[in-house]
């Protein structure tokens, strides 16, 4: 794990330097899990990100934007009863543990001081956020609920006393000395890295490895060494927050680490590495939870047209045969004195054809030669009816596909919000019932929320990311010499430059956007169509986001999401 003891300690340093003696201004619980303070420290608002997420907890400082329910839940309620205006008096971690504890200070409702913790615990699926009365050490109320039943040391329930988790009773490694390490180990049982992390409060998987590899050829002397050298380079504050890329997968941690094969990106906070490098993966999890209905209805109906594509194809293959039908018809109609009532085939002289060759008619031998001929007739006609409806039926199924092709791409790169907006999209094209909601007011027909861009020389660029934000964009918003970019042939979002005369960088930016929220965002030279908006037509009675464009000029793009990332913050 990335987000170990060690990393957790660097985290507490960060946070107290940056918030500690600030005033908590706002709280906000965008998502069951995570809560956002907005803290006054330094004249600057800092927000605190504290997320118990079972794959993405963490606390750190966030740049991000997050979207906030209209209607907050209880334990945001409760926060915001209890701590919002207060002083946050310190930040410190508990024994070298992944747990953070914010020490608050403010007045009650009658005006008398009051202590409150506000505890962070981060444990993969068993992460929490506790708030406590100091005073009493009672807990008020928690992110997550556990009753004794699922926990038998200790409940995290309202009115239950905090209790910490069981003590594991390692070596705190910031005040071991070379020689405790070398007692700590049996270099005669093997697994070294396994050792360390169990005799070491803090230390991870991620950590030990690091350390075994700079030792080299480990022994008594080497892995001692490292291990101090690693220790003191955290606890002196000596770090150079990274990434490490790899084919297969992603991390991160303190500071580059070099068993680690692959590109490396440093950052000048930790809070910073932590926005970058989980970047759209907690949303993109939320997006998965709460659309996972959504998106396997699209997935069903995009399948279900694609095989009634393959059907029509076959049912137009035999409307075709139209012509071989008639014929049969006639040439059985001609032979009919030789024709006897019983015969599964007849051998007739083929009279369309030039040669003089014959062809074998196939027969109903339980009915009378006249009786087929008019089958045959009745086939043809039934055939050549048929033709113009199947093709009609094929033109409705691939457009239907298609649409649903659409929706499911943008289902992929969708926030919550867009997610929304989906769903009532297939609830106003009647494929889909609208869910039955709490009482409250319904907000109907409300503008949709674009995402904002600035390209490198300033001009803000804007993209739709699901059908009704691209009708909107394109079709009201828009003005008609502004630039409307799209990918070429490839379901995507709708980009619009705020501006009449970008220049070549901005349109190459923006194009980069396009493809980078299109079906094609893993590709490479990806194309990406310009125009101005006054090209780009919405036929009557298409579907939502469906439009033609002309007159449009083509740029090659590869998606970089470090260019996006650029681009929202307007750097």
């Amino acid at each position: 794990m990335s987000f170990d003891g060690l990393f957790t300690k660097a985290m507490v340093q960060e946070l107290s330097r940056q918030l500690k003696g600030g005033r908590i201004n706002k709280v906000h619980q965008p998502y069951k899990n995570e809560v956002i303070l907005t803290i006054r420290s330094g004249g600057v608002n800092h927000k605190l990100l504290l997320s118990a997420h079972p794959s993405y907890a963490r606390a750190q400082l966030t740049r991000e934007a997050y979207d906030n329910p209209s209607e907050p839940p209880m334990f945001c309620m409760l926060l915001r009863k209890h701590i919002e205006g207060h002083i946050l008096e310190d930040i410190y971690q508990i024994e070298n543990d992944r747990m953070i504890v914010f020490e608050i200070k403010g007045r009650n409702e009658i005006g008398d001081i009051s202590y409150k913790q506000l505890i962070i615990e981060i444990m993969g699926r068993h992460s929490n956020i506790v708030l406590v009365d100091k005073r009493r050490n009672l807990i008020l109320d928690s992110v997550k609920h556990v009753s004794f039943a699922v926990n038998s040391h200790r409940a995290i329930l309202p009115g239950q006393p905090y209790i910490l988790p069981p003590a594991q009773n390692k070596q705190n490694p910031f005040t071991a000395s070379e020689e405790d390490v070398e007692r700590k180990l049996d270099f005669n049982a093997g697994r070294l890295d396994k050792q360390l992390v169990e005799n070491f409060a803090g230390t991870s998987p991620l950590f030990a490895k690091e350390v075994l590899f700079k030792s080299g050829l480990a022994n008594r002397t080497t892995v001692p060494k490292h291990f101090i050298e690693l220790i003191r380079k955290i606890d002196n504050n000596n770090l150079s927050p990274a990434i490490m890329t790899t084919e297969s997968k992603e991390v991160f941690y303190l500071f580059p680490i070099e068993h680690v094969k692959g590109e490396i990106k440093t950052f000048p906070a930790i809070s910073d590495m932590l926005d970058r490098f989980y970047f759209g993966k907690a949303e993109r999890d939320r997006v998965k939870q709460q659309g996972h209905d959504i998106e396997r209805f699209i997935i069903n109906e995009k399948e279900k047209n694609e095989k009634k594509i393959e059907k029509l194809e076959a049912t137009l293959k035999l409307a075709e045969q139209a012509d071989q039908f008639q014929r049969y018809g006639e040439l059985l109609t001609a032979n009919l004195y030789a024709a006897k009532k019983g015969m599964k085939e007849i051998e007739v002289l083929d009279y369309y054809d030039e040669s003089g060759a014959t062809m074998i008619i196939p027969l109903d031998p339980r009915k009378t030669p006249s009786d087929n001929a008019q089958k045959y007739f009745s086939k043809y006609q039934k055939a050549k009816n048929s033709v113009t409806v199947v093709l009609e039926q094929i033109a409705h199924a691939k457009e239907e596909a298609a649409y649903f092709d659409n929706l499911l791409q943008q289902v992929l790169t969708a926030s919550p919000k867009d997610l929304q907006e989906i769903r009532e999209e297939l609830v106003e094209g009647g494929y889909i019932r609208e869910r039955q909601k709490r009482q409250g007011k319904k907000v109907m027909n409300a503008k949709p929320v674009l995402d904002l861009f600035q390209s490198s020389d300033h001009t803000e660029i804007i993209v739709g990311k699901n059908n009704k934000q691209n009708d909107y964009l394109t079709n009201k918003l828009a003005a008609r010499d502004e630039i409307w970019l799209h990918t070429k042939d490839i379901p995507g979002s709708h980009v619009v430059i705020r501006s009449k005369e970008p220049s070549e960088q901005t349109i190459k930016e923006a194009a980069q956007l396009a493809a980078y929220f299109s079906k094609a965002r893993n590709s490479s030279s990806v194309p990406v169509d310009f125009t101005k908006v006054r090209h780009v037509k919405k036929p009557s009675g298409a579907k939502p986001g469906f439009v033609i464009y002309d007159h449009q000029q083509t740029v090659y793009v590869t998606p970089d999401e470090e260019i996006v990332l650029k681009l929202k913050k307007g750097e």
